[in-house]
């Protein structure tokens, strides 16, 4: 077989390229100019002198950030939310996705089901009786009041079904004749298939779960409860006060605050509230790339 190469599929190939690389500078560049102004001076931050690459290298913003510890407690309140949330996603994801799955006479009543979801994705309760709810069952002040409102993220689900229905049927078949209980297919055939959607979707909820900070915010009334972004929110709008006061206070901080402003200290905490989220994401790039196009596989 000739391996044939157009004109224009060259010049195809060319554009594609170009714009490929565009895409990519115009993700990864704001992110390398923010990392690099996180380790600048503040002078040279203000002459605008700061592109790509730090002047003036200095760690004043991280220590300005992690001085106090309310930095990393609110990373921690993070994590822990992250670990809950997501495994409690995942739990309820799975366990109604596959009844989900089946069809109209596997599944007595599965179009009334699908119709209770579908209207969970389009109407929601509304904010006050969101947070009257959570009020009135005593979760506020709790990690639970960040988990419990989203436990079943019905987008995430949706998409999970797609990717068991996306399976041969004879899979599951086979283990039925062999005397498989549902929940057996389900543990013992399905998931050891399904790797790569969970990957998938357990990303989504990470992203998400990490990412909000409003519900920290509404539900958390105390900042030392917040969790990172929530954290991050405040602080972002209130760094320069920050400052102002620790200036007023004394101690040892005064020499790194010679060196800071309220830019470099937004970009070093930025920078750092992305790191955990970067480094979970190179282990499940494998199965996140899978999972992406396995619901485009049948049979």
């Amino acid at each position: 077989m000739l391996n044939y190469k157009s004109w224009g599929r060259t010049v195809f190939n060319i554009f594609n390229h170009i714009i490929l690389l565009a895409t990519c500078l115009l993700c990864v560049l704001p992110f390398v100019n923010l990392l690099a102004i996180s380790f600048s001076s503040s002078t040279a931050v203000a002459a605008g002198s700061v592109v790509f690459w730090p002047k003036d290298f200095t760690l004043a913003s991280y220590e300005f950030t992690l001085s106090d510890g309310k930095f990393i407690r609110a990373m921690m309140i993070s994590i822990g939310r992250v670990v809950i949330g997501v495994s409690l996603n995942l739990i309820l994801i799975i366990l109604t996705a596959y009844p989900l799955s089946k069809t109209k006479q596997q599944l007595a009543g599965r179009s009334i089901y699908v119709i209770f979801f579908v209207i969970t994705m389009l109407i929601g309760g509304g904010l006050i009786p969101t947070y009257l709810l959570v009020s009135g069952l005593g979760l506020k002040n709790t990690i639970w009041s960040l988990v419990l409102p989203g436990a079943l993220p019905v987008g995430n689900m949706v998409i999970f079904m797609n990717f068991i229905r996306s399976l041969p049927e004879e899979i599951e078949e086979a283990a039925v004749i062999d005397g498989a209980t549902p929940m057996q297919v389900l543990m013992k055939v399905l998931l050891p298939v399904l790797k790569p959607a969970i990957a998938t979707v357990g990303l989504f909820c990470i992203v998400n779960h990490w990412n909000d900070w409003f519900s920290g915010m509404i539900y958390m009334t105390s900042t030392d409860k917040y969790p990172l972004q929530t954290y991050l929110q405040s602080m972002l709008l209130s760094i320069e006060q920050m400052m102002q006061q620790v200036r007023q206070s004394g101690g040892d901080m005064q020499s790194v605050l010679t060196q800071i402003n309220a830019r470099t200290g937004r970009a070093a905490q930025l920078f750092l509230g992305a790191i955990p989220v970067m480094l979970i994401y190179p282990y499940l790039q494998k199965y996140f790339t899978k999972g992406l196009i396995l619901g485009s596989i049948k049979g």
